[in-house]
């Protein structure tokens, strides 16, 4: 008989390509992520792997396990799923991934609710960039994830992951609120043609996307400054050093020291939920997908930032 813990692994090796990045994102040895697999091919009484170069290729009989292992995984996470919602109570632990300012504005009052409404239930949260958040939940690392997309850059989809949308957050030029100097006459995007400009790291798709509003509008920015941090960017443009196109979500958590310019046709990014569809329905993954919408919703409705 098949071992589902080893079919697994085999999966996670069709998913990551080497029996070390296999290792080290299960907690593993590489040899012992190894032995079980040579284990698996005895079971299976045929040739799983191949060596390639310094690594192995799955032949087409493992190709094979990985489809069913892969159905299998969808089931257990389904019969999980309808166990749990037996239950009184909604318990037991939620692995959620969530970019910077999602968290920064929407974890503290989503885990209050929780608290209050499910004591029961225990939620990890990991900080990972949307991008590799989707593909680590469709791997299934996490079980909720809560993901971006900026105007014309949608994310990736994989296979069997639902979305719900949670927000619409408005892009706009951030600008130090002086009453004279080089930043005090901007008034549109046009204006910061000759300021300093501060923004994330190529090859973001909030760069991408600021740069080109930037060239539509017909200029090249001038950008000195460089972080993945939006935190840093609103300190720059709070002390008067620098502009950025920043998310309204910045505001969720205090309020920015900033002049708001508004930009052209009121370009919005898209806040999202993210899940495996076989696990749509646990009642922890429920539970938090309600909370986020119910402070992401409150978050909206309060006083502009």
């Amino acid at each position: 008989m098949l071992d589902l813990h080893r079919l697994r692994l085999l999966r996670e090796l069709a998913l990551r390509g080497t029996v070390l990045a296999v290792a080290e994102a299960l907690n593993y040895a590489p040899s012992t992520v190894s032995a079980q697999l040579a284990r698996l091919e005895k079971e299976a009484g045929v040739e799983l792997l191949q060596p390639s170069g310094r690594g192995v290729r799955l032949t087409p009989a493992a190709q094979v396990l990985v489809a069913h292992a892969e159905e299998l995984l969808n089931g257990m996470e389904r019969t999980e799923a309808a166990l749990a919602a037996s239950q009184r109570e909604v318990s037991g632990t939620v692995r959620l991934s969530m970019f910077q300012t999602a968290a920064l504005a929407l974890l503290p009052g989503t885990l209050r609710r929780l608290r209050t409404e499910h004591p029961l239930l225990r939620v990890e949260m990991t900080q990972r960039e949307p991008e590799a958040a989707l593909r680590q939940t469709w791997a299934r690392e996490f079980d909720v994830v809560v993901a971006e997309q900026y105007p014309g850059h949608a994310a990736e989809h994989f296979p069997d992951m639902e979305r719900t949308p949670l927000a619409l957050d408005p892009l706009r030029l951030a600008v130090p609120p002086e009453t004279s100097g080089p930043f005090a006459s901007i008034s549109s995007l046009s204006d910061a043609a000759r300021v300093p400009w501060v923004m994330e790291p190529a090859p973001a798709a909030s760069r991408h996307w600021a740069l080109q509003q930037c060239r539509v509008t017909g200029f090249e920015p001038d950008v000195r400054y460089e972080s993945a941090d939006l935190q840093a960017h609103m300190q720059l443009v709070e002390s008067g050093l620098a502009v950025a196109i920043l998310p309204g979500i910045l505001g969720g958590y205090r309020t920015p020291r900033v002049r708001w310019v508004d930009l052209d046709r009121g370009p919005h990014r898209e806040i999202f939920i993210a899940v495996r569809s076989s696990s749509a329905q646990h009642p922890a993954a429920v539970a938090l997908r309600r909370a986020l919408e119910a402070e992401a919703a409150a978050l909206q409705a309060g006083p502009p930032a």
